[in-house]
């Protein structure tokens, strides 16, 4: 290969490369989900309580993946729906959640995720009502879950039906749905943990468990504990 040739093939790989560091830090580091801050404020283990509001749809009409179903955060400062999976929540501190079940029914592959675990008295209010577990196996009746193993949390989201005609346009704002709530403690130590739906729901992928299921963004997230 003669010099001029070397040189051409060297400075395409070079171009080659940097669009692709491009493609990275732009796709993936500039254009990661925003982070909601409830930790504003709040001086941790000190008993003060903060309160964390989410939603998950059947869809999201807000990004590029109009199929992908999807949680949102609304936004302690604007009160925005916000299309994140990502917040911030003091350490040694009670957390209050609300999420808003919007989307329909999946039975679950396993009773386990049926099992409220890691709340405060281990139960999650369903429109008001206290329990304990969700039988999946005596009707659709669940939507996804808030599951964050690293701290033993595992809540079934309520569906609002099979029958129910869900919401078409999210963030969703009026439609049939179901209301969750419960309340955990946050570690003592500062740290991010890992959540998820364990719910297969990421339809088109092998298994159900691609797509939605392992993005940041839509049904899997972090929650960071700020000390």
């Amino acid at each position: 290969m003669s010099v001029p040739a070397r040189v051409l093939t060297l400075v395409i790989a070079f171009i080659a490369v940097v669009a692709g560091s491009a493609f990275l830090v732009i796709h993936y580091l500039l254009a990661a989900p925003p982070t909601q801050d409830f930790a504003a404020g709040v001086t941790p283990d000190s008993g003060a309580q903060v309160n964390v509001t989410l939603q998950e749809d059947a869809q999201n009409t807000v990004t590029s993946k109009p199929d992908w179903v999807s949680y949102f955060i609304k936004s302690p400062k604007t009160g925005d729906w916000v299309h994140t999976t990502v917040f911030q929540v003091p350490a040694g501190t009670r957390v209050n959640v609300t999420i808003y079940g919007y989307d329909g029914c999946t039975p679950l592959r396993n009773p386990y995720w049926g099992l409220v675990t890691g709340t405060i008295g281990n139960t999650a209010d369903v429109n008001g009502k206290p329990v304990s577990a969700i039988n999946t196996w005596s009707g659709c009746n669940v939507g996804h879950t808030f599951s964050i193993p690293g701290i033993g949390l595992n809540v079934p989201m309520a569906s609002p039906g099979v029958t129910a005609d869900l919401c078409a346009t999210s963030p969703c704002t009026s439609g049939p749905h179901m209301t969750m709530t419960f309340s955990f403690m946050t570690p003592r130590v500062a740290g991010t943990y890992f959540w998820q739906c364990r719910v297969p729901c990421g339809g088109g992928f092998v298994d159900g468990f691609g797509g939605p299921m392992q993005t940041i963004g839509y049904m899997t997230g972090n929650m960071q504990v700020v000390a």
